[in-house]
């Protein structure tokens, strides 16, 4: 089962297709990341709360 590779919270497969490049399992960003997100192909300090 793929992880997030900031936080370690679980992803599901479907998530990890869609969000990672070919050839990497796990993201290095996901939705309950409090401190990161993803900005285009690169993930980015957040600059605000995102309300978690």
């Amino acid at each position: 089962m793929p992880h997030c590779q900031n936080c370690n919270s679980f992803v599901t497969v479907d998530y990890a297709r869609v969000f990672t490049p070919r050839g990497v399992d796990e993201p290095r960003v996901c939705p309950q990341c409090d401190d990161l997100i993803r900005e285009g192909s690169d993930v980015r300090e957040a600059r605000s709360s995102r309300g978690n």
